[in-house]
């Protein structure tokens, strides 16, 4: 029994000089592991630190005097000066259309008739009339010539032919309101009279519009009364007809619509096949000009909660400066106070950088 304790102790502490023989030799890699892992530390570090005190490359924007200009855009519509809905004068039935839609017209050209048989026919009872009353006048004159009548036969005679003579002009002007006419000289637009219908004064089925003479419309808003006005530039851009121009407002209203609160401008447009009334017209307007602004890309605007900034460069540095923006306009904006004629604005790689940090371009 004492034999067997004795040799299972020698077992034990043979087996505890291994373990302490395999963890000195664990110790002894890890150690030169770590002096590995801090030598390759130690290298990024040096590599990391080179490249924070690297010069960045960046690209820069002088700034030199322009000119600025500041746009308000407004959709409105192409309108005709002559467009006119035309109405009949007199009421009856049509008895003729002498016209189709897309025509030319000129003025003063009969589009539709109205039937008019009833004054045509009290207009020969008044000829017949006319032609007696003619008749006596004549016999009653030759007769007062010769001293023969009196002198109020002569007169009732005359009288009564005027009287005739004024009847019948009435009836050629009453006559004239059943031919329906074109106003101005035109196309026809719209039509929706037929033969057979019924009119009256105000019905309104012709419709005549002059493409030789069209504008621009749109509503601008009060807060542009005194500084969008007659006479000031303007571009339109119609859209659908592919087409654009340079030109100035022709008229606008002295008077703001108080439900809008806004007021209306017209821009006259020339001669054009492809305009057509009712077409979509933008209008670019210029509200702002400065001829000796200092204007910088938006882009290189850097903004924090209190101020904007640009970053400048000054010898090689990035130097930070605080800005005062006025306007801005097509990806531009006018600068009031922060930089000065010949500086440098860094306008890439912005966003990455730190005032102090070494930059060339």
């Amino acid at each position: 029994m004492k034999k067997i304790l004795f040799i299972g102790a020698i077992a034990f502490l043979s087996a505890c000089s291994e373990k302490a023989k395999d963890k000195k030799a664990e110790l002894v890699q890890l150690k030169k592991e770590q002096v590995a892992l801090n030598a390759k530390i130690s290298a990024l570090e040096n590599e990391v630190g080179s490249q924070e005190t690297a010069v960045k490359e960046v690209a820069v924007y002088e700034v030199n005097p322009s000119v600025f200009k500041n746009y308000l855009e407004i959709q409105g519509k192409i309108d005709a000066e002559e467009n006119l809905q035309v109405t009949p004068e007199a009421a009856g039935l049509v008895s003729a259309v002498f016209v189709k839609i897309g025509q030319s017209v000129k003025k003063g050209q009969v589009i539709a008739q109205i039937d008019d048989k009833v004054l045509r026919q009290s207009m020969a009872e008044i000829q017949t009339q006319i032609d007696l009353a003619n008749n006596l006048y004549n016999r009653q004159k030759n007769l007062w010539d010769q001293k023969i009548g009196t002198e109020v036969q002569f007169i009732s005679a005359k009288t009564q032919k005027e009287s005739a003579e004024r009847r019948m002009e009435t009836t050629k002007s009453q006559l004239a309101l059943y031919k329906i006419k074109s106003p101005i000289n035109g196309i026809i637009d719209a039509m929706d009279l037929k033969v057979g219908q019924t009119v009256m004064p105000g019905f309104s089925g012709v419709r005549v519009v002059n493409a030789n003479n069209l504008k621009a419309k749109a509503m601008v808003s009060e807060s542009y009364a005194g500084r969008i006005m007659q006479g000031g530039k303007v571009n339109v851009i119609l859209p659908d007809a592919a087409d654009s121009l340079q030109t100035s407002i022709s008229y606008a209203s002295k008077t703001i619509d108080p439900v809008s609160r806004s007021y209306e401008i017209e821009v006259k447009l020339p001669s054009n096949k492809k305009y057509q009334p009712n077409m979509l017209a933008l209008l670019k307007i210029t509200d702002y000009n400065n001829s000796n602004a200092l204007v910088v890309p938006i882009s290189a605007i850097l903004k924090s909660e209190s101020e904007s900034y640009v970053y400048l460069f000054v010898d090689g540095i990035a130097t930070k400066s605080v800005i005062k923006i006025g306007k801005t306009s097509n990806g531009k904006a006018e600068i009031l106070s922060g930089i000065k004629t010949g500086d440098k604005i860094i306008v890439t790689g912005i966003q990455d950088l730190n005032e102090g940090d070494k930059v060339k371009f």
